[in-house]
């Protein structure tokens, strides 16, 4: 979130200079509304962590519970409609580095498992009561 609001032309961690284009607008439009959306997306992470940490501070182990839920659903939207794009975006030489795509699912994919082995565990030992 901090690379997005700081440093948005970063390649490390959630930047998007990965994104050639982002690098390189057409104009000054394109460059404008880019930035917009960066900022957006910065904007809505803040929001979704400053949440999590509340629920994480205060809220019951129910409402924990369902905190998990909502991450492990909300994560695997990335693969509905965020992940073919950067796939083909990476397929045509739009993505530097080449592969980019592919380290980013997987990152995606171990924040899932997490999340997931995090639910069953709690699961698991609600059930066998520990």
């Amino acid at each position: 979130m901090a690379i997005l609001y700081f440093w948005p032309g970063s390649r490390l961690g959630n930047g998007v200079g990965v994104f050639n284009a982002f690098s390189h607008p057409e104009s000054e439009e394109q460059r404008l509304f880019a930035a917009y959306l960066v900022n957006w997306v910065a904007g809505v992470k803040l929001i979704f962590l400053f949440l999590l940490a509340v629920i994480l501070a205060i809220g019951t182990q129910q409402v924990k519970l369902w905190a998990v839920v909502a991450m492990i659903l909300s994560i695997a939207t990335y693969f509905w409609r965020l992940h073919p794009t950067i796939k083909k975006l990476d397929a045509m030489g739009c993505i530097t580095p080449k592969g980019y795509s592919k380290a980013l699912g997987w990152m995606i994919a171990g924040f899932l498992t997490m999340f997931t082995l995090a639910l069953f565990g709690h699961i698991l030992m609600g059930v066998i009561g520990v």
